[in-house]
C-alpha cells in the first residue's frame, strides 16, 4: 500500500525558503515604491505585516522554533529585524 503525500512538503529545504524570503522582499519593495507616504515608513509597514504573517504561519503548522533547517520563524526573524532597522534609518 503507498503511503500518501502531502502537496506541500512541511520540510521545504533551506534553498526554497531564502528564495521565498528574497522574493518576498523584492515585492514588498516594489509595493512600497509606489506608495505616497514614502519608501522607507510603508516598507516598515510591509515588513511588520509579513512578520506576523509568518509568525501566524509557523504556529498554524506548528514548526519547531529552533530548528536545523529554516522555517517561518526565521523568516519572521528576519522581517522584523529588517523592519526595525528601517523604521530607524526612514
Amino acid at each position: 500500500m503507498q503511503q500518501v503525500r502531502p502537496a506541500v512538503s512541511r520540510d521545504p529545504g533551506t534553498r526554497h525558503v531564502l528564495f521565498r524570503t528574497l522574493f518576498r522582499l523584492v515585492l514588498l519593495a516594489a509595493f512600497a515604491t509606489l506608495s505616497r507616504p514614502g519608501f522607507g515608513s510603508m516598507f516598515a509597514m510591509f515588513l511588520g505585516l509579513s512578520t506576523i504573517y509568518c509568525a501566524i504561519t509557523a504556529m498554524l503548522r506548528r514548526e519547531p522554533m529552533l530548528d536545523r533547517s529554516l522555517t517561518h520563524w526565521d523568516e519572521a526573524a528576519v522581517y522584523a529585524l529588517l523592519g526595525v532597522v528601517v523604521s530607524k534609518l526612514a
